[in-house]
């Protein structure tokens, strides 16, 4: 990763893939804000014709080594606002940590990173899955999508290499794509929604600090993208003690996510175990329990046993389960 005097993102090289991240000759991490006057409904509509007007923010009050190994600290001013973030390099990431403490009217500020990736479409997440959305504006129903939706990341790939941009926070975004006239490449830039200023219904809307967190992850995978996506929302949690415990569930395969396992709410004892296929494909895995279980049932949502479904064989605390693309499963084991 390298960072310039303006605390923009300059380059994310993948050793492994030997290409660059970001559009040649652009930076990431650029904030940028743009008036917001929608037609009607202040504090519910994007109108479109927001974009015609744009100000880069790449002056920076401080750019310095921040307190953690391997962070940089950029400090920016702008209107009556102030926004501090904290880039760290972790591994395979760059973890971005956003502070805008805001005081702005009828504004809307964008992260965005132009990628030096040719995507006709992109990935965004939703709840136990993800949906495709183009990058093009062929059609008025493609135009109409200037302003979108995902849950904990967006995917953008070429055949065999992509980037994913993962966050614990906001989800709105655009994503476009360019030809360059430099050397006739394509330019995806996707870009994240962090803060509007409407003033109607309440002329005091998000005033105030808010914290962001997003990861660019180069050379990312759906499967990447899906686990990085879960590690910024539910970070490992480290606790004092001096034993070894046995995770209560395991699955041999990651495309397979474990979301739920719980105690039945029915106060039998029995345990319920919640898992889905989280990449769009079939996969065939096996599902162990680390407690002795007697029994096993599929279940609905309510963990009332489906008659209809046959239960999976259950062998040594574990049972084989077969998966169709983002097929949602809940198990209950009897103990």
């Amino acid at each position: 990763m390298e960072i310039d005097g303006r605390g923009l993102v300059v380059s994310a090289y993948d050793l492994r893939a030997q290409r660059e991240t970001v559009a040649p000759g652009q930076a990431a991490n650029l904030l940028q804000i743009h008036p917001d006057f929608p037609n009607m409904w202040d504090a519910w509509d994007v109108d479109q014709f927001y974009r015609n007007t744009v100000t880069d923010l790449v002056e920076a009050d401080e750019v310095a080594p921040g307190e953690e190994p391997g962070s940089v600290r950029v400090v920016r001013s702008f209107g009556a606002s102030r926004v501090t973030q904290l880039l760290t390099v972790k591994a395979g990431r760059l973890d971005i940590r956003t502070e805008v403490d805001w005081h702005e009217t009828e504004k809307f500020l964008k992260l965005a990173f132009p990628l030096d990736v040719r995507a006709d479409r992109y990935a965004s997440e939703s709840q136990y899955g993800h949906a495709y959305r183009a990058t093009h504006t062929n059609t008025s129903w493609e135009a109409a999508k200037f302003e979108a939706c995902n849950h904990k990341f967006v995917h953008v790939e070429e055949p065999g290499w992509g980037v994913a941009l993962v966050t614990d926070s906001t989800y709105g975004h655009d994503v476009t794509r360019a030809v360059r006239a430099s050397d006739s490449g394509t330019t995806t830039t996707l870009r994240v929604s962090l803060l509007r200023a409407p003033r109607f219904p309440d002329p005091e809307t998000d005033q105030g600090v808010h914290r962001f967190r997003h990861a660019l992850v180069p050379g990312a995978t759906i499967g990447d993208a899906v686990r990085e996506g879960w590690f910024i929302n539910l970070p490992e949690r480290r606790v004092p003690g001096d034993a070894v415990i046995a995770p209560l569930v395991t699955v041999d395969d990651d495309a397979v996510v474990v979301t739920a396992v719980k105690l039945a709410d029915d106060g039998s004892g029995d345990v319920v175990v919640r898992f889905h296929e989280s990449r769009g494909g079939r996969v065939h895995a096996r599902l162990s329990t680390g407690f002795d279980a007697t029994g096993v049932a599929v279940t609905d949502l309510l963990e009332r046993p489906l008659a209809d479904v046959a239960a999976p064989e259950l062998t040594d605390g574990s049972v084989a389960v077969s998966l169709r693309p983002f097929e949602l499963v809940t198990l209950r084991f009897s103990r």
